[in-house]
């Protein structure tokens, strides 16, 4: 089943997090995280370093498993949504070693890896679902370079555009800002608005409050727990961020700030 089959249902819930609570040998983590998505939002997913941000994305894709609380992607176990390709991950490194002799459409054929059999021959389908991936993050003319030849904002877009050949209605990405150019950053930003439409929703985990501020409809703010979720203009307040970042919060409505900033 196509896990964007759900779109036309109004307020369908994507993502249903109750009390989930991760600890590795004692530590803990992440503890009562409650957090529930619909269908057709962004919401950005902000803390400081250490606050729980990977943690979480890892429990929603599966790679760890919550000592407690449950989790429920498009209604399904966290496993069942793995098994229909309903979440593609975009962690903020790629994990590919780009001197590799790998081309860019190999890498974005990567996200129809799921839907394939074992011997892992694409089909009519896989190539379609890969153009058309690679029209909307406007490398098409790139696909049989190497992906150590693509700059560092063309090489974010080649592993965005394998979440989007995997056609997955929820979205997980980690800094998809850090470190790309000025164009990349804009279609990046117009693709996420696309997604938005399209029913998939997408949870944005990023130190950069700017880009919450501008085009993220709802917040989570995080230290090892949800402290607050909701509006963005609703939950962006002094006293939350200040929570969040433990001490004098930044100004979210003075311009680019990034919580680094706010540290230092």
């Amino acid at each position: 089943m196509n896990p964007l089959i759900e779109n036309q249902k109004k307020d369908f819930m994507r993502i249903e997090a109750e009390d989930v609570c991760v600890d590795y040998n004692g530590t803990v983590a992440l503890y009562d995280a409650t957090l529930n998505l619909k269908s057709g939002s962004i919401c950005g997913l902000v803390g400081m370093n250490g606050a729980g941000k990977s943690t979480f994305f890892k429990a929603l894709m599966g790679f760890v498993r919550p000592s407690r609380g449950k989790i429920r992607i498009n209604g399904l176990t966290v496993s069942k949504a793995q098994s229909e390709q309903a979440v593609a991950y975009v962690p903020q490194n790629e994990g590919i070693d780009c001197s590799f002799p790998v081309s860019v459409w190999d890498v974005v054929m990567m996200g129809r890896y799921g839907s394939m059999n074992l011997l892992r021959i694409p089909r009519e389908s896989d190539r379609r679902a890969v153009w058309h991936a690679l029209e909307r993050v406007d490398l098409i003319d790139f696909r049989t370079r190497p992906v150590s030849d693509l700059s560092g904002g063309q090489r974010k877009r080649a592993f965005l555009a394998r979440a989007i050949a995997q056609r997955s209605s929820v979205l997980l990405l980690d800094e998809p800002f850090s470190g790309v150019d000025v164009p990349t950053e804009k279609l990046m930003a117009e693709l996420f608005l696309q997604f938005r439409q399209e029913g998939r929703t997408i949870l944005i985990s990023t130190h950069d409050l700017n880009h919450v501020r501008n085009f993220c409809d709802l917040v989570v703010l995080i230290n090892k727990t949800v402290l607050a979720y909701g509006k963005t203009s609703e939950i962006f307040t002094s006293e939350n961020l200040s929570m969040t970042f433990g001490g004098i919060p930044p100004n979210p409505l003075s311009g680019p700030t990034s919580s680094e900033e706010f540290m230092e």
